[in-house]
């Protein structure tokens, strides 16, 4: 298959964590907008009334740089704190709207992280940062692929971005044309649909299976959806929003799909470090040498160390040509840049803060644990796949008989805010997507408000 030429495209990227529903697919798209955005929670002005209560800040806990976060920490989250901050999450709604929808973690961040932050505000240090190449970021990121994840990589090939969305736009710009076909396998985050639709390359969806509460590749209908003007494999593991992990002999299926037909790899990795059972993430660029040679890994320490805000990730590629290419087509002042308080942040998560990260994965792992055992024991006809790895879970609702949007009845009648199912791909319209990164009481209470909501509905399962 031959590259495609690539040429310019006038486009703001997109750089929300929620992401964009297919303004296309229905008319009742224009419900989800939001101060003129959309999002993929709801719309509480479409849905009910309610103004937003700004509370005066609360102090949030100040940890030592011990390096390690006593998980007791984890279950004491103070209400208040949360609805303080500013975030989109608990920003979004009315106070009474509990919400756990938007892929953010509610804990404070790790030690050090509060620690550099702070002596960088302490000094006024908040100009511009130096050149990336002085940063030492991409050196940490290198060391990091080595420890974690046993993927020897030169700095030189990795390059600094705001944010891994930026990323995913701008390398459809660099590798494929108007007109091209991008692969995309849903359910799946907003932002890849989004960014396929605007610009102007055509999907080519390629659906994952979910068989015995368990979701699979389908690697025949993933053969079967690239075409000769297929170029690119927008690609997400760990995978969100289904938490699946995918193994080595998986990775190598579509591995050899993507030999056979030429197409470059755009690689969501940033839930590596969000793993549970001990599973181990394959970075798919370290498969072979030429699998990396046709790979672009994006990644950010937003997730794992819960500081999406600070806008600073990364982009590896697998070869020289591939960062020509990306380089070329997007100029550096494109990009934007990083912040320095991004920057402090990150290398503080990748070299200061495993201790904390291990702890915080533990704890995810139980709440991971609580949600499953709880959907178990009150709604077995949910249908959902124990989370492998992030902290989100998909939730098919379809058998409870909330009609056409079970998360704007959860909305309605349990003032509990999940993400719309439809959001993630065409016939996900009877999902939802529940956050369980927060305290165990927390947890708790949002199953309680599940409860409330469903007391108020038809199922066909009584809960």
């Amino acid at each position: 298959m031959q590259q495609s030429a690539h040429a310019p495209v006038s486009l703001s990227p997109g750089s929300k964590e929620t992401g964009r529903p297919d303004e296309a697919s229905s008319q009742e798209d224009t419900a989800f907008r939001i101060s003129g955005r959309i999002r993929t929670g709801f719309d509480h002005s479409f849905w009910g009334s309610g103004s937003i209560q700004l509370l005066s800040p609360t102090p949030r806990p100040h940890f030592e740089s011990t390096g390690i976060m006593p998980t007791d920490h984890l279950d004491q989250i103070d209400r208040a704190t949360l609805q303080a901050r500013k975030s989109e999450k608990w920003h979004t709604y009315p106070s009474d709207i509990l919400p756990a929808w938007v892929a953010e973690m509610d804990f404070p961040v790790a030690p050090a992280i509060d620690r550099v932050l702070r002596e960088s505000i302490d000094r006024w240090d908040v100009g511009y940062p130096i050149a990336p190449t002085d940063t030492g970021l991409r050196e940490a990121f290198a060391e990091r692929m080595s420890d974690r994840f046993d993927w020897a990589i030169n700095p030189v090939d990795v390059e600094i971005l705001t944010e891994v969305v930026q990323g995913m736009y701008l390398s459809l710009l660099a590798y494929s044309a108007p007109g091209d076909g991008v692969v995309v396998q849903t359910p799946i985050y907003a932002p890849f649909l989004s960014a396929v639709r605007e610009t102007g390359r055509e999907l080519r969806e390629n659906r994952l299976l979910f068989r015995d509460s368990q979701w699979t590749i389908d690697i025949e209908a993933l053969e079967a959806a690239i075409d000769p003007r297929t170029r690119v494999l927008l690609f997400c593991n760990p995978h969100n929003p289904s938490g699946r992990v995918l193994t080595r002999p998986e990775l190598k299926a579509i591995a050899e799909i993507v030999l056979q037909n030429d197409l470059i790899v755009v690689s969501d990795e940033i839930h590596a470090d969000l793993l549970f059972d001990g599973r181990e993430h394959i970075p798919f660029g370290s498969l072979s040498p030429e699998i990396g040679a046709r790979t672009i890994t994006l990644t950010s320490a937003s997730k794992a160390f819960n500081i999406p805000g600070l806008r600073c990730a990364l982009a590896h590629f697998g070869d020289p040509k591939l960062k020509d290419r990306f380089n070329t087509a997007v100029p550096r002042h494109v990009r934007g840049g990083m912040g320095i308080l991004g920057l402090y942040a990150t290398l503080a998560a990748w070299t200061e803060s495993q201790d904390w990260l291990d702890e915080v994965v533990q704890y995810l792992e139980g709440n991971r644990n609580f949600v499953v055992e709880t959907l178990r024991a009150k709604w077995p006809s949910i249908g959902f796949a124990s989370p492998q790895g992030t902290y989100m879970a998909f939730l098919d609702c379809s058998a409870l008989n909330l009609g056409p949007s079970p998360a704007k009845h959860f909305y309605e009648h349990g003032r509990l805010a999940l993400s719309e199912g439809r959001v993630f791909g065409p016939g996900f319209a009877s999902w939802v997507r529940l956050n369980f990164a927060t305290s165990r009481e927390i947890l708790a209470e949002i199953f309680d408000r599940m409860e409330k909501a469903l007391s108020t509905s038809t199922p066909t399962e009584t809960p």
